[in-house]
């Protein structure tokens, strides 16, 4: 899968970087969403392949292009029969996040990427559209720490199994009112907090890199972005669990779903039956073969955001892959018509 999709997925989420760029800093984040949408789906529906989304930009009546269930690829359109050999045919699941951090490009913030995550067919878990509780960190901690645990008994695992004081360690968290409490036992410990506004999917990953100054991701987020999380962390060996969260009084910002009761009654419909169950990064992405993709929108702590010269741009990406076991970094000049230079640096 990866050597037939490898460079396709990198123009994907290149396509819906340079687009969503083109709105950095102009105050919209709905229209800097919508055009990575629409960058991404017109990018995928060439590729030689029956795609299924399973995580994307919400439900068929709420989301026009790239909803939950959507079949994207050549060999979805009507007349595939004629030019898609069933041999051959690639079957696999997406889940997309076409502007990762809204806000973070609509006032030009570090850290907005476009990002997906494959798999085979079945390979990625379907996360309902609620919260999740996370936890990241580096693959020295795989399956030492524990998303059960206290964060202060976590800082302490952390700190031997990265032979790190910690005061040494930065934890990066959601700036909400819902982790006043875990911000404060982060401090309490000793360790450092980075609050972010958005964009945890990057936050998660850079946990697997050493050079990045992120040693865990902690606290609540998105459900759907934790699976994307979860399909990077699984191909680069590091450590990611998640756990629902299904009580709006625990995220304190609202929830689909009127009432805790009305959510696990959700969640059942959709054949989770455990609500409260910790899922590992091999339950989240399952799949045998993996293959994680973004591209930076503005700059980060992992990429370059799109910069834009006459008639050109250059992105920065990242692949991951668990075939190859590689992370590429990936650095793209895209020439739109006959520029009057390259830019280089």
């Amino acid at each position: 899968m990866e050597s037939t999709l490898g460079l396709e997925i990198i123009e994907v989420v290149e396509q819906a970087a340079i687009a969503s760029a083109r709105l950095m800093g102009k105050g919209d984040k709905n229209m800097a969403d919508q055009v990575a949408v629409e960058a991404m789906r017109e990018r995928m529906n060439k590729i030689n392949m029956r795609g299924r989304i399973v995580i994307g930009e919400g439900e068929r009546d709420d989301a026009p292009m790239l909803y939950i269930g959507e079949e994207v690829g050549v060999c979805t359109q009507p007349n595939a029969k004629d030019f898609c050999n069933p041999d051959e045919l690639i079957e696999i699941d997406i889940a997309v996040d076409p502007c990762e951090g809204t806000n973070l490009c609509a006032y030009g913030q570090p850290g907005s990427m476009a990002v997906l995550a494959i798999a085979e067919k079945g390979g990625l878990f379907a996360a309902p559209d609620f919260y999740m509780k996370k936890l990241a960190a580096p693959p020295a901690a795989r399956g030492k720490v524990d998303i059960s645990k206290s964060a202060t008994e976590n800082l302490k695992i952390l700190s031997e199994c990265l032979d790190r004081s910690i005061e040494e360690l930065v934890v990066v968290v959601m700036k909400r009112d819902r982790h006043t409490e875990l911000i404060q036992e982060i401090r309490e410990a000793g360790a450092r907090v980075r609050l972010i506004s958005d964009g945890d999917v990057s936050a998660a990953i850079s946990c697997a890199f050493a050079g990045t100054n992120t040693h865990a991701l902690m606290g609540i987020g998105a459900a759907p972005e934790g699976v994307i999380s979860a399909a990077a962390m699984e191909c680069l060996g590091g450590h990611f669990q998640g756990q629902l969260v299904y009580d709006p009084e625990v995220v304190k910002t609202g929830l689909i779903g009127e009432s805790k009761e009305s959510n696990i009654e959700r969640l059942t419909s959709m054949g989770i039956t455990d609500p409260d169950r910790i899922y590992n990064s091999n339950e989240l992405a399952s799949g045998k073969t993996l293959l994680f993709a973004a591209s930076g929108i503005t700059s980060g702590t992992l990429m370059q955001g799109v910069r834009f010269f006459h008639q050109g741009a250059r992105t920065h990406s990242l692949v991951i892959s668990n075939q190859s076991k590689t992370a590429r970094f990936v650095d793209t000049i895209h020439m739109f018509q006959k520029p009057k230079y390259i830019e280089l640096r």
